[in-house]
């Protein structure tokens, strides 16, 4: 049951973008805005102002990978996982990572400093592979890059 802060918060929110065309994704990103992550009790609220199913509602969530149902750490991660990335040596930049994050896709680390998520392109294809640390891109990354952007970005 969400509490009543939580309810007025995401009316205000609705509000907000009454008479939006399209409005739903725009909700859904001021929502894991104001919240880190879509709350699930923010589905049927969001449903309900915008009449359509709940269904609707959490297949839109569930589609984008850019929102959550937990909370990310304070750093997000973003390596590329399309191809240009993944010829040029992503999967190892990757694994490397993940191995040294103790974590999976879409994971975060126990400490809550990391999350790390796939991308499906950073627009950096000639400059394979690619990564995003916060919101810096770091192209012709490779684990001793990627592993100075996180040191940076935790100082």
């Amino acid at each position: 049951m969400p509490d009543a802060s939580q309810t007025d918060r995401i009316a205000a929110i609705l509000t907000a973008h009454d008479g939006l065309e399209g409005p739903l994704l725009p909700i859904l990103h001021a929502v894991q805005e104001e919240f880190g992550l879509i709350p699930d009790d923010a589905v049927p609220q969001i449903a309900e102002h915008l009449n359509i199913g709940r269904a609707e509602v959490h297949g839109v969530v569930t589609f984008y990978h850019d929102f959550r149902d937990a909370p990310a750490g304070r750093h997000v991660v973003k390596i590329c996982r399309a191809e240009a990335c993944k010829a040029m040596g992503g999967d190892a930049v990757a694994a490397a990572a993940l191995a040294k994050l103790g974590t999976e896709w879409h994971g975060t680390t126990a400490n809550g400093k990391v999350t790390v998520e796939p991308v499906y392109c950073l627009g950096l294809c000639s400059c394979a592979p690619a990564a995003m640390v916060d919101d810096r891109l770091i192209g012709r990354v490779d684990a001793g890059k990627l592993d100075a952007a996180l040191t940076e970005a935790s100082a």
